[in-house]
């Protein structure tokens, strides 16, 4: 019995690469709705890399099937509020309109 590691199969800890985090990163700011396994197709490398590079990395995780910060600013906190706020106003408004022009645009 030893006390050493053994060789392990699978990806290298080498893909956790500046290059490869800008990569990952930039595609998600391309397109957030972006799924891990496309994202690990696109660069060769695991799902399970790609994942610990978003998070750890990036700060990111997944909220409502698209790429987000881990984190919001108080800022962004209150933006999401008022416009939450302004929806339900136009929706109380005018509710057949509202949904109208929801039902046109999806």
């Amino acid at each position: 019995m030893s006390i050493e590691d053994d060789e392990r199969s699978g990806c290298p800890k080498e893909v956790v690469i500046d290059e490869n985090i800008k990569k990952i990163h930039k595609m998600i700011l391309n397109g957030r709705k972006l799924k891990l396994n496309e994202i690990a197709d696109a660069l060769k490398i695991s799902t399970e890399r790609v994942h610990h590079i978003i998070q750890e990395y990036l700060g990111m995780r997944k909220l409502c099937a698209k790429w987000v910060l881990r984190e919001l600013t108080f800022d962004q906190k209150q933006r999401r509020v008022d416009d939450s706020e302004q929806c339900l106003k136009m929706i109380k408004r005018n509710k057949p309109e509202y949904l109208a022009s929801t039902c046109d645009n999806g």
